[in-house]
């Protein structure tokens, strides 16, 4: 008895499909139309209606993600404030960030912006 591969052919190999991004978009939107069913548009390409349920959520979620709305935080600015003991007038500014929860971010002027950025990161955890 010789093994066949789904296609009956005996001893040909099973190659994986790529589908381009344009290829998924437009299958999926297929299958989004009006009366479509999901299990006949994937049948028609050839594809497992699970694979197309797939694609679907995955486009969702990319969507979603680009629709969202950024974080916007609310920004108040006060009143200079006298130095502190034991720093100079000649000290660069600084910036201080009031979190939600009470917490405080003092930030000099010469901070990183990608140090900042990760700290702040790191924190809307």
């Amino acid at each position: 008895m010789t093994e066949e591969d789904e296609g009956g052919v005996a001893g040909a190999e099973r190659r994986r499909r790529y589908w381009k991004k344009e290829e998924k978009r437009r299958i999926v939107a297929e299958s989004f139309s009006d009366g479509a069913s999901v299990a006949e548009v994937a049948r028609r390409y050839g594809l497992n209606a699970n694979l197309l349920f797939t694609w679907r959520r995955q486009l969702a979620a990319t969507e979603s993600e680009a629709n969202a709305a950024p974080s916007i935080l609310p920004v108040t600015i006060a009143p200079s404030l006298p130095l502190a003991l034991g720093t100079s007038p000649e000290a660069p500014g600084r910036m201080e960030i009031a979190l939600p929860g009470g917490e405080k971010i003092v930030v000099g002027a010469d901070v990183e912006t990608a140090a900042l950025v990760r700290v702040i990161k790191a924190l809307r955890r």
